[in-house]
């Protein structure tokens, strides 16, 4: 039995549906490069994970990118919610023992925010990352919790709120790593990169 699941949810990087917020002022050619560069971030970062690691696609399963070391999997459902379920299901199923799973919007995610969520599940039932929209990037268990997903707010500002209260209601525990930001819209991406020095 594999200890440890990673599982990153990414979107396919097509114009006009990836970082449509940011397209809103830059347009979408350069919405797909930010979300490019964040894809490239992320696959640096799961890499660096020495335990089982698998990403699953938004659209469709791209056959040659920058996955092709890891376990690929379409996801599935009408909301990400259910796509969220489904997955983690697929893994416990599979004999796993805890679950993480990250997006692909997040500069401030490191190895020791993922590190220290598989860490924190051994002494508690859930674990949160938490973003400064609401939200959260994420979202880690050692057992099947299908409540986490079923009629939440997803991409509101109250969605960990009711998360968390959804976990105190089912008398579990739960524990919350730093608060990091989302690169959702252009501002995030441009505080980013001055952060770094990188050119826009």
């Amino acid at each position: 039995m594999a200890p440890e699941q990673l599982i990153v949810f990414v979107k396919n990087p097509i114009p006009g549906q990836v970082k449509t917020r940011i397209a809103r002022t830059v347009g979408d050619a350069k919405a797909l490069e930010v979300y490019q560069h964040l894809l490239a971030y992320t696959q640096k970062l799961a890499s660096e994970f020495t335990g089982h690691c698998a990403v699953y696609y938004g659209d469709f399963v791209n056959a040659d990118d920058g996955w092709n070391s890891f376990v690929k999997y379409q996801q599935v459902g009408v909301d990400l919610g259910e796509r969220m379920q489904n997955a983690f299901d697929e893994q416990f199923r599979a004999g796993v023992g805890k679950v993480v799973i990250i997006g692909s919007d997040c500069f401030d995610l490191t190895s020791s925010h993922i590190h220290n969520a598989f860490a924190a599940l051994d002494t508690v039932d859930v674990v949160i990352g938490p973003a400064t929209d609401g939200g959260y990037y994420l979202l880690g268990m050692n057992q099947l919790q299908p409540f986490l997903f079923q009629n939440m707010p997803w991409s509101q500002p109250e969605l960990r709120q009711l998360t968390e209260l959804a976990i105190l209601q089912h008398s579990l525990t739960y524990a919350q790593l730093d608060e990091l930001t989302d690169i959702d819209e252009w501002p995030d991406y441009e505080a980013y990169v001055q952060k770094t020095g990188q050119p826009l």
